[in-house]
C-alpha cells in the first residue's frame, strides 16, 4: 500500500516540479527524487528493509522518465521498461523519519540494455548505490532494438560511454537463453 501512496505522490510532484534539462528535457539528465522513511519501510531492526530500497528504485526511474518526457514517448510507441538485472551496495542505514534523496542517472547503453546508477543520499552522504540494467519490451511482443530506443530519445551523448566494469558485470549476470 505504501508504494501506491508514494506512486500517487510522485505523480503529483511531477506535475508541480520542473522538467529536467530545462526547455529541452533529456533522459540523460540527473533527477533527484525526495523521500522520507515511513513506518512501513522498516524491518524488525528498525532500519529500511533491503526490499524497500528496490521498490524506491522503481520510483526514481519513473521520476526520471516522467520528468524527461521519455515516458510519454515510449507509451505512444507501445513500449515499456523492465529490470533485467540489478546490484545494490548498502553503506549506511536509514531510520524512521529521515529525509533522503534518490539520485537517478543513465550511465549508458550497450547493444542490449540501458544501465542506470541510482544513489540514495542523506545529508550529502551516500547511503546505498545501485546499478540497474533495463530492457524495453513491446506490448505487442518482443524486445525494442537499442537503435529504435536511441532514435526515440534523440541519440546518446558522446560522453556517455558505458564504464568497462558495467560491461563485465552485465556479462557475468547474463543468463543464456539455453538455460
Amino acid at each position: 500500500m505504501n508504494l501506491y501512496f508514494r506512486l500517487f505522490l510522485l505523480r503529483l510532484r511531477v506535475r508541480l516540479r520542473p522538467t529536467i534539462g530545462g526547455r529541452r528535457p533529456s533522459l540523460w539528465d540527473e533527477v533527484r527524487t525526495p523521500f522520507r522513511v515511513t513506518l512501513t519501510d522498516l524491518d524488525p531492526l528498525r532500519h529500511v528493509n533491503n526490499g524497500k530500497y528496490l521498490s524506491m528504485l522503481d520510483l526514481g526511474r519513473l521520476d526520471l522518465m516522467l520528468r524527461s518526457g521519455f515516458w510519454g514517448a515510449i507509451a505512444e510507441r507501445g513500449w515499456y521498461p523492465v529490470v533485467s538485472a540489478q546490484t545494490i551496495t548498502y553503506k549506511r542505514s536509514l531510520t524512521l523519519g529521515q529525509r533522503f534523496e534518490l539520485v537517478t542517472r543513465v550511465l549508458g547503453v550497450d547493444d542490449r540494455a540501458v544501465y542506470l546508477e541510482q544513489t540514495f543520499v542523506r545529508r550529502g552522504a551516500v547511503v546505498a548505490r545501485a546499478v540497474v540494467q533495463a530492457r524495453f519490451l513491446r506490448r505487442s511482443g518482443g524486445t525494442v532494438p537499442m537503435t529504435d530506443l536511441l532514435d526515440a530519445v534523440g541519440g546518446a551523448p558522446a560522453d556517455r560511454d558505458l564504464p568497462e566494469w558495467v560491461h563485465g558485470w552485465a556479462g557475468a549476470v547474463r543468463i543464456s537463453s539455453a538455460a
